[in-house]
């Protein structure tokens, strides 16, 4: 196991980005922008963990990725909040996943 994985705040960001991922493939094809966006943004969080965490401990780099990190998290918030303006998502769709955003946000807060 790499050290990531050992981490509960990459496991959490590995869960998110399985139901972001659900959640896009359910979006309408008029939002695919939208989609791609999310795709991309969710994918970034555990890829910026996993990354910080091959940095030094205690290092700026590893300090710079989780802050990337958590903004990919909150760049994820304002999507699903989006999805939810546009109503192009079903409410059990993406109000586990927005819990769980807030979980990986508040844990990459208390990381940095």
């Amino acid at each position: 196991m790499l050290s990531h994985e050992k981490l509960d705040v990459y496991q959490r960001s590995i869960e998110f980005l399985a139901a972001a991922l659900r959640i896009s493939e359910k979006l309408p094809r008029g939002q695919a922008p939208l989609a791609d966006q999310f795709r991309r943004a969710a994918m970034s969080i555990p890829l910026n963990i996993a990354e910080g965490s091959g940095r030094a401990p205690g290092s700026a780099d590893r300090t710079r990725f989780r802050g990337i990190a958590r903004g990919s998290a909150m760049e994820c918030g304002a999507i699903l909040d989006v999805i939810r303006l546009l109503d192009v998502a079903l409410e059990p769709d993406w109000a586990p996943a927005k819990a769980l955003l807030v979980r990986v946000v508040e844990m990459l807060s208390k990381m940095s």
